[in-house]
């Protein structure tokens, strides 16, 4: 079951679980590491957007996927808020930062199937 949920100034398609709890599946949240510096304003989480085709244009999806470095570089911009620079991510953003956002951004290219049964084969 899908629906749209109103937040502060986003739209969000919401799914509801089989325990009646509301599952966010086009954003995600980032807490950071180690938060980024931008002027006097201090980053310390990332909401990631589900990236649609239009945002990964120009880019592979075998390298998204594979979280490489320079695709994410390319991606990052698109589909975060605040909105990552190319320059912040090669040169400010923690590489464990970078993999958690990674990590995030490719559970969205996979369907809901194969995320589960990725998550029952990482339990075990």
């Amino acid at each position: 079951m899908t629906k749209q949920e109103q937040n502060p100034g986003d739209v969000q398609d919401v799914a509801m679980t089989t325990e009646g709890q509301v599952q966010k599946t086009d954003f995600v949240s980032v807490p950071l590491d180690v938060p980024l510096k931008r002027g006097s304003q201090t980053i310390q989480s990332i909401t990631i957007r589900k990236p649609n085709p239009g945002a990964m244009r120009g880019l592979n999806l075998v390298d998204i996927s594979m979280m490489n470095v320079s695709a994410l570089q390319k991606l990052l911009p698109r589909i975060t808020d605040p909105a990552l620079t190319e320059a912040e991510i090669a040169r400010s953003l923690d590489p464990a930062d970078l993999t958690s956002i990674g990590i995030e951004v490719v559970g969205f290219l996979l369907k809901k199937q194969d995320k589960q049964g990725f998550q029952e084969t990482s339990t075990t």
